[in-house]
């Protein structure tokens, strides 16, 4: 892993360069941005780069062939600790920070991150799902932030989220912040050919352009039975006047394809109300008298929207609201039938009224 495959964040290893240079790396670090975008493999090769033995820290290039630069790449070095939400769970669990209940306080991040390094100059956290570190799990979250605001020494903590309001106030203080952009589109589609999970590179470049600058939505997007639920879900949304209720007896059977699990059948959801926010979104841009940023069936249906809404801008953004809120309404695992029928029936009488719905 060298920085080179790390595409299109060139302005953020510079920025730690720099830091390193002048001795002033931060003990916490808190990465924010859209998912899909490369934190989680940043954090890694920094990891890498923090613990190689043969080139120094100030370089930032590890060698990649050393002990070290492998079990980095392996997840093995045993000064790197990872910590990321279970997916069959709603929130990073307590044990994983501050261990099971019969070694309380003896196992776990924190405890981890209090021992000497074993072969490493550093050891070095990596907190991935930080948007899922729960305010309610009071002893985790008292010993993680005193861990936070008195780092061991020789201590490095990387905590990765999508942005900064879904984390915790008293983690955003104590960390400092490093803002991801999304990949550009030409990146993306580089990516996904050269990690061979395109072949054609004309698809690959029609994938990026839907991406929104990440790898993650474009592998998603690559799946021909989404793509076909998303062009039906664009042709109804476009449609103020179409059946809501008709349309949920489809929604729910796609989303009961993804897999017999909840994991899988949650992510579908999250698909589907993000296709949903980012078709309004697009229609706030057209009614502001802005061009429409999307591949051509996003265009399309928007276009077609704009024909037809007897509505503003601001009855759009109450619909780009809804959808933001159905995600998290996913992340809260409300039952989802319910859910799929509110969603469609609030987007149904927002679009109709102009009015919002009762919450």
């Amino acid at each position: 892993m060298t920085w080179h495959e790390i595409l299109g964040h060139d302005r953020v290893v510079e920025q730690f360069r720099q830091a390193i240079g002048c001795g002033r790396l931060a003990s916490t670090f808190l990465f924010v941005g859209p998912p899909g975008i490369g934190k989680h493999t940043f954090a890694l090769k920094l990891a890498q780069s923090l613990l190689c033995e043969n080139a120094r820290e100030e370089q930032l290039e590890p060698c990649g062939h050393c002990p070290a630069c492998q079990q980095v790449a392996a997840k093995t070095h045993p000064d790197l600790e990872l910590v990321c939400k279970p997916r069959d769970r709603s929130s990073i669990p307590l044990e994983l920070l501050i261990g099971k209940d019969d070694h309380r306080m003896r196992e776990g991040l924190c405890y981890n991150l209090s021992l000497k390094p074993v072969r490493g100059p550093r050891r070095i956290a990596i907190i991935d799902d930080a948007d899922f570190l729960s305010s309610g799990q009071q002893e985790a979250a008292n010993c993680l932030l005193k861990t936070l605001e008195e780092p061991p020494p020789n201590s490095l903590i990387i905590l990765v989220g999508s942005s900064e309001q879904k984390q915790l106030p008293t983690i955003r203080s104590r960390s400092q912040i490093i803002r991801f952009r999304p990949l550009p589109q030409e990146a993306v589609a580089q990516l996904l050919v050269s990690k061979g999970l395109v072949n054609d590179p004309q698809a690959a470049a029609r994938l990026a352009t839907m991406s929104e600058g990440s790898m993650q939505r474009a592998m998603e997007l690559a799946d021909a039975a989404l793509d076909e639920f998303r062009e039906s879900l664009l042709a109804h949304l476009s449609d103020p006047q179409a059946d809501s209720v008709e349309f949920a007896k489809s929604v729910g059977p796609f989303v009961d394809q993804a897999g017999k699990d909840a994991p899988p059948r949650r992510v579908r959801m999250q698909q589907i109300f993000g296709m949903g926010a980012d078709f309004y979104r697009q229609l706030m841009r057209s009614l502001s008298g802005l061009p429409i940023e999307g591949d051509a069936p996003l265009v399309r249906a928007v276009q077609e929207a704009y024909q037809v809404w007897s509505r503003d801008e601001e009855a759009a953004a109450m619909c780009l609201d809804r959808c933001l809120e159905a995600q998290g309404q996913v992340q809260a695992n409300a039952n989802q039938a319910t859910l799929i029928d509110a969603w469609l029936d609030d987007l149904a009488t927002i679009s109709r009224t102009g009015t919002g719905y009762l919450q």
